[in-house]
C-alpha cells in the first residue's frame, strides 16, 4: 500500500521496511501493520489533538510526573507551547505504561521503539499469524469466559502491583490471542498512588469486565473483585500473584463525619503547602 505521511520517515530511516495494510483507526490513533526486517509489528500512528475525540480528561492527567519544572509550568498554560508539551505528554504516557507494564510481566503488546507519535510495537496474532481479533468480536463458551475473566482479573492485579490502572478498560482494548486476553490502548493509564480517581477507575475497569463476560457465564456477576483487589493495595498486601476471592465484606459502619473533615482540612493544608514550596522552588530557577 502507499506509505502513509506520518510514516515515510520511518521508511526513510530504514526503520520500516514496508507499509503492509491499515489494521484500524480509532478515536486516538490508526493502526497499521508494517515489516521490519524479518519481524511484522504494528505501527501506531496517533493522531493529532486536533483530530483526536478522545478527550484528555483531567482525571487521567492527575498524578502524572513531570520532571522538569519549566514544563509543568507551561503545561499548566493555554499557550502553544504549553499545548504542545502536554499533548508530548499525553503521548509518551502510552508509551512509559507499555514498557512499564512488559517489564513487570503484564501481557501488553510488547514496545520496540516510538518515534515521532509513531510507536512501534507487537503484532498480537491469532492461529493463522492474522492480526488477532478484539474480545468484543469472539463469541465465547461458558467455560471459556470464565477462563478469561479470571486471567483478566489477574493482568489487572499485575499491572497495579506496577502502580498502574488502565483506566478505559473493555472489550473493545482486550486482543484474544491463541494464548488468552492481551490488554491494548494505554495512553490514559492512571498513576494509582497519586491519582484520587484511581480506586473508582479501577472498580469501573473491573466491573466493565465482569458486565461483558456476565453475559456468557451469569454467576460472574456475583463477583465483587474490583473492592477486593483495591483493599489489598491500599494495605500494602496486594502482590503479582495474590489469590483472589472474589468477594468482598462491605463495611456498614456509619462514617464518623467530624474525623473525615479533619483529614479533609489536613489533606487541603498540605496541599497549601506543597503549593508554596514549589513556588519557592519556582523562585529558586
Amino acid at each position: 500500500m502507499k506509505v502513509p505521511k506520518r510514516l515515510q520517515p520511518l521508511v526513510d530511516d530504514g526503520m520500516v521496511d514496508e507499509v503492509l495494510y491499515q489494521l484500524m483507526s480509532g478515536k486516538e490513533a490508526q493502526v497499521y501493520v508494517v515489516r521490519c526486517g524479518e519481524q511484522v509489528l504494528c505501527a501506531k500512528v496517533f493522531k493529532e489533538a486536533q483530530k483526536r475525540s478522545f478527550k484528555q480528561a483531567v482525571e487521567y492527567q492527575e498524578g502524572r510526573k513531570v520532571r522538569n519544572s519549566r514544563r509543568a509550568r507551561a503545561m499548566s498554560k493555554k499557550t502553544r507551547y504549553g499545548q504542545k508539551e502536554q499533548e508530548d505528554a499525553w503521548l509518551n504516557a502510552e508509551v512509559d505504561a507499555l514498557y512499564r507494564l512488559a517489564e513487570a510481566g503484564v501481557r501488553v503488546p510488547k514496545p520496540m521503539g516510538f518515534v515521532d507519535g509513531v510507536l512501534l510495537m507487537e503484532m498480537i496474532a491469532d492461529a493463522e499469524g492474522k492480526a488477532a481479533p478484539r474480545l468484543d468480536d469472539v463469541t465465547l463458551t461458558e467455560t471459556q469466559a470464565r477462563d478469561y475473566h479470571a486471567r483478566v482479573i489477574a493482568e489487572i492485579v499485575r499491572m497495579l502491583s506496577a502502580g498502574l490502572i488502565h483506566g478505559d478498560l473493555s472489550e473493545f482494548n482486550v486482543l484474544v490471542e491463541t494464548s488468552g486476553p492481551v490488554i491494548i490502548d494505554l495512553p490514559q493509564a492512571v498513576n494509582a498512588s497519586s491519582n484520587n480517581n484511581a480506586e473508582r477507575m479501577l472498580e469501573r475497569d473491573v466491573d466493565n469486565m465482569r458486565r461483558y463476560f456476565a453475559k456468557y457465564a451469569p454467576d460472574i456477576l456475583v463477583t465483587d473483585y474490583g473492592k477486593e483487589i483495591w483493599a489489598l493495595y491500599e494495605s500494602g498486601d496486594l502482590r503479582p500473584d495474590s489469590k483472589l476471592t472474589g468477594c468482598f465484606e462491605h463495611d456498614t459502619h456509619s462514617a464518623d463525619v467530624d474525623e473525615l473533615m479533619a483529614v479533609i482540612d489536613a489533606a487541603k493544608e498540605e496541599e497549601r503547602d506543597r503549593q508554596e514550596r514549589m513556588l519557592d522552588d519556582d523562585d529558586e530557577d
